[in-house]
């Protein structure tokens, strides 16, 4: 294909992604409703908890605030359903450029990482609850929580969206794995470093004082890790085996 065939079929691909992202937001419009209540789960057992002694409430600041605030969580519900689609278009416009082997690998890499990120948003969305809980009974007493909607929201989604990227950093060591950019052994060898991060990164994502869901974030994160060097170690097996069968020392008459 010519410069321009490849860019019409780039604009071809985009706008067909774009298209199915806008369907899929106008769906996810009429969903907000019951993702919003799943999501405020929380301010209502916090509320009848403390029944007379505090408001808990979820608040508006501005008139338009929740209408606003239902065309974000649309967008980001319409954007997740309609991932298959804008994938697929991604991946046709590449596809005629790899061999048969990149082909399998990339699908390989997309089916594990796809998963992992969904997984590492259902764990987020559970310990959130604990989370909001936990915050709250640092309320002197007789105070109210106010929770700002907008803030509400950004505090949940990047919750979820941090722990379902942190599910799937695995798969990019392997993929650099792959690339010849890092070995099993050098992966492995990083271990204390790991640990380190999971431990932060777990500290991070949970309250100081909720420790049973900062040890459960960061046993989750470092079997991924662990699994993911166990795997790169035994690719680099394979690769080493077969580089000795084929190299003249090993080949046999």
């Amino acid at each position: 294909m010519s410069l321009a065939d490849h860019l019409i079929e780039l604009k071809r691909r985009l706008m067909i992604g774009a298209a199915a992202v806008v369907v899929a937001m106008i769906a996810a419009f009429f969903i907000t409703e019951p993702v919003m209540h799943l999501i405020t789960e929380p301010i209502r057992m916090l509320a009848a908890e403390r029944g007379e002694q505090a408001a808990v409430e979820l608040m508006y600041t501005s008139v338009t605030g929740a209408f606003d605030l239902r065309m974000r969580m649309a967008f980001a519900i319409g954007f997740l359903l309609s991932a298959p689609i804008w994938i697929w278009q991604i991946w046709a416009y590449i596809m005629p450029a790899m061999t048969k082997r990149e082909k399998r690998y990339t699908v390989g890499f997309i089916a594990a990482a796809v998963p992992l990120f969904f997984a590492g948003c259902a764990t987020g969305l559970l310990v959130m609850p604990n989370i909001v809980k936990l915050m709250a009974e640092f309320l002197t007493t007789g105070a109210s929580a106010m929770y700002d909607a907008n803030y509400y929201y950004d505090f949940v989604f990047k919750l979820m969206l941090f722990v379902g990227v942190a599910y799937i950093v695995p798969v990019f060591l392997i993929a650099l794995n792959f690339a010849g950019v890092l070995t099993g052994k050098a992966i492995l060898s990083s271990w204390r470093v790991a640990v380190l991060i999971s431990v932060i990164f777990a500290c991070i994502a949970t309250p100081p004082a909720d420790v049973a869901t900062t040890f459960l974030i960061t046993g989750i994160l470092l079997v991924l890790y662990f699994a993911a060097a166990g795997l790169a170690m035994l690719l680099d097996h394979r690769r080493a085996k077969r580089a000795a069968a084929l190299s003249p020392s090993g080949l046999t008459l």
